[in-house]
């Protein structure tokens, strides 16, 4: 109630002045790409520069929020009244010139219906190098209400893919249902372009994605990272077994210990020997000494 009354007071206010003085838009038109809901049209014949417009978009259920008003834009999105709008909703839509206090006519586009009249954009590609091989991943188009697959259920992918410079040589790929594939049996060392087109319930097919392209490598080059990581595992894991079990003698070996000859380590056996260790400490005899320093005699 309230919405309605408010609806009523917003077309009573942009309506006010006068009405037919001005020449209206022109080749007005409502369009719907990824599910939103935009109007479009041509200045008048004579237009100036101060000239403004007024648009707002009707529902077959219930009426619109106002939608644009005083724009200077020949084009009025009306996608954020997402929470008025219905995926399986019809509408159209209509918008004036406005200069001063004057008002041309409304002028109304034909109407559509949002699931089967809008258009899907381009999926997103992406495209990965793994060695000789290039994995593609798609990504649907953001939908301004609801999602893709909500909408349209199922979908499947026609994929094209070419080597640069040859697009008229492409290979095609045709109903795919995952939204990833790896390309195989490539050139290496080549430059591959793909474009991917995606097709929808009712055979509704989307726009084309922009050709996206990537060079790959080779096998061999893609399996040196995993051949030096076994090589490195193959020849470290042996190398410290040995260290673990030989770690004494390696140790011996840079670290050798210092031992003395056997000679200064054996005891000896001479007689002389024998007599010294076994004598008593000879007794020492000394006598005391006093020393005194000499004066010098003063001169």
């Amino acid at each position: 109630m309230y919405s309605n009354i408010l609806n009523s007071v917003m077309l009573l206010l942009t309506s006010s002045g006068t009405t037919g003085l001005i020449n209206p838009p022109r080749n007005v038109r409502l369009n719907s790409t990824n599910m939103n809901l935009v109007l479009r049209w041509d200045s008048p014949e004579g237009a100036t520069n101060d000239l403004l417009y007024t648009a707002e978009c009707i529902s077959s259920v219930r009426m619109c929020p106002m939608g644009c008003v005083n724009i200077s834009t020949l084009e009025c999105d009306f996608s954020s009244l997402s929470n008025y709008l219905s995926v399986y909703g019809r509408y159209k839509a209509r918008v004036k010139a406005i200069q001063g206090p004057e008002n041309s006519s409304w002028v109304e586009s034909k109407p559509i219906t949002l699931d089967s009249d809008t258009k899907i954009g381009p999926p997103n590609v992406q495209l990965i190098s793994t060695g000789a091989r290039i994995q593609i991943e798609i990504e649907d188009p953001e939908f301004a209400i609801s999602n893709l697959k909500n909408v349209f259920g199922d979908l499947t992918y026609n994929i094209t893919y070419w080597k640069e410079g040859q697009s008229e040589k492409g290979k095609h790929i045709s109903n795919l249902r995952e939204n990833q594939m790896l390309l195989k049996d490539l050139d290496s060392w080549t430059t591959y372009c793909v474009q991917v087109q995606i097709i929808a319930a009712r055979n509704k097919f989307s726009q084309p994605s922009h050709p996206v392209c990537k060079r790959n490598t080779s096998d061999v080059a893609a399996y040196v990272p995993a051949l030096v990581t076994f090589l490195f595992v193959v020849t470290a894991v042996p190398l410290l077994v040995i260290a673990v079990v030989y770690r004494r003698r390696i140790s011996n070996f840079f670290c050798p210990e210092d031992n003395l000859p056997e000679y200064l380590l054996a005891t000896p056996s001479s007689s002389l020997y024998r007599n010294m260790r076994n004598s008593d400490r000879p007794e020492e005899i000394y006598s005391s000494v006093n020393v005194i320093a000499e004066e010098s005699p003063v001169r």
